[in-house]
């Protein structure tokens, strides 16, 4: 886990949202996953998703709180979150303001007509180059539609690991292109689902909020949270063994 926690952008919100934008000017190619501990943990038994968080071309930025007070357990400093929906937002922005295009893969058919509807009457600036649902058959196909169309901003909402997955599948037959893996932000933005009060977030307690309203998500947080921390403890202790045993 530390491995993963040592990668994690370690520079404020306002930082990564000007080197983003640097990227989209200059047409970089970029790779953003947004890590809660949940994703980690993916990582930690999923040799193929592993190497997807390691790649030195895959940048992991910290959306969950987890993941910052995972780090200071190993004494790594994280300043705060970067959230996959303020992300997403902000790349909706830029794509506005400086006219570039974009290309929306996933979620459900309801809730990317009503992304398209909202960027056509919000932010007319953007060049949607397409938009398609996640529930298509062959996923791979829309792939291929954004490689000829060649976006400035792909955005895919397919679930943890699946939108990483074919994301870094395809990632090297891009020239250029801001990629992330937005799990459900598209639900939030489109207003299909409420995001947590201002209060919530500003305490870093999306999570409760997210749970007391979704019972469901109980043994998700466990299997994700819980033991993702009992994971930290138990490599900090044998971080100490083994530094005791030289």
């Amino acid at each position: 886990m530390k491995e993963f926690l040592e990668k994690v952008y370690k520079g404020k919100q306002e930082e990564f949202y000007k080197e983003v934008e640097q990227k989209l000017l200059n047409e970089e190619k970029a790779f953003i996953i947004t890590a809660n501990p949940e994703i980690l943990m993916v990582g930690n038994k999923d040799k193929e998703f592993d190497k997807i968080l390691l790649d030195k071309n895959t940048t992991i930025i910290p959306d969950g709180i987890g993941v910052i007070k995972g780090a200071k357990m190993f004494g790594i400093n994280i300043p705060g979150r970067i959230t996959g929906v303020d992300l997403t937002l902000e790349l909706i922005k830029l794509c506005d303001k400086y006219k570039k295009s974009m290309y929306l893969f996933g979620s459900t058919k309801e809730v990317i007509s009503k992304m398209k509807i909202l960027i056509e009457q919000k932010y007319s600036g953007v060049k949607l180059l397409g938009t398609q649902n996640g529930y298509v058959e062959n996923k791979q196909e829309v792939m291929e539609d954004i490689k000829l169309k060649k976006p400035d901003v792909v955005l895919v909402a397919l679930g943890v690991p699946k939108q990483e997955r074919i994301i870094y599948n395809n990632l090297q037959d891009f020239e250029k292109g801001i990629f992330v893996g937005i799990g459900g932000s598209f639900d939030v933005i489109s207003g299909s689902k409420k995001r947590a009060p201002k209060i919530f977030i500003k305490l870093n307690l999306e999570w409760l909020y997210r749970i007391a309203f979704s019972p469901s998500r109980w043994k998700r947080f466990y299997e994700g949270n819980i033991k993702y921390i009992f994971k930290i403890k138990k490599e900090i202790k044998e971080e100490k063994k083994k530094g005791k045993n030289r």
